[in-house]
């Protein structure tokens, strides 16, 4: 009995809210920059949707050189990773080590739970895609290895 009335309130709850506008990227209107300070420079990023530094779903691509490494590091949320091109070299761990790591190559996927130290390596020129929900924070294992503590 207690079933019906839980239906009529979820339909009546998702009745009521308004549905998000699409929102479309083609390739060339993809909007490349640089990094954000909590991330080693020399890669660009371009934010797909939302604000990932803000509450709620983001969806950005990170495009790395070859070689670039996000050392171990770990996230208050879960991190949703979709390799687009190139191959991504993911581990998890406190210290790096490409012996340990697997190798992901277009299409390949990977979830970091929350709280789980990992740590990225590109192999070749690699672009990834990232979503989840924001605020989007990052905490290096070590504090040497975080970007902002080397500001001048």
């Amino acid at each position: 009995m207690l079933l019906i009335p839980a239906m009529l309130l979820t339909a009546s709850i998702a009745s009521a809210q308004k549905p998000a506008t699409p929102v479309a990227h083609s390739v060339s209107d993809i909007k490349w920059g640089p990094v954000p300070p909590v991330l080693p420079a020399g890669a660009q990023i371009a934010v797909l949707q939302g604000n990932p530094f803000a509450e709620g779903v983001y969806t950005l691509r990170l495009k790395m050189p070859d070689g670039y490494t996000v050392p171990p590091h770990f996230h208050p949320t879960d991190e949703m990773v979709t390799v687009i091109s190139g191959t991504l070299l993911f581990a998890h761990g406190d210290s790096i080590n490409t012996k340990a790591t697997t190798a992901l190559h277009s299409g390949g996927f990977v979830t970091a739970a929350k709280d789980t130290h990992h740590y990225v390596i590109a192999r070749g020129p690699t672009v990834v895609q990232v979503h989840g929900m924001g605020p989007f924070a990052i905490t290096y294992v070590h504090p040497k290895d975080d970007p902002q503590n080397h500001k001048k």
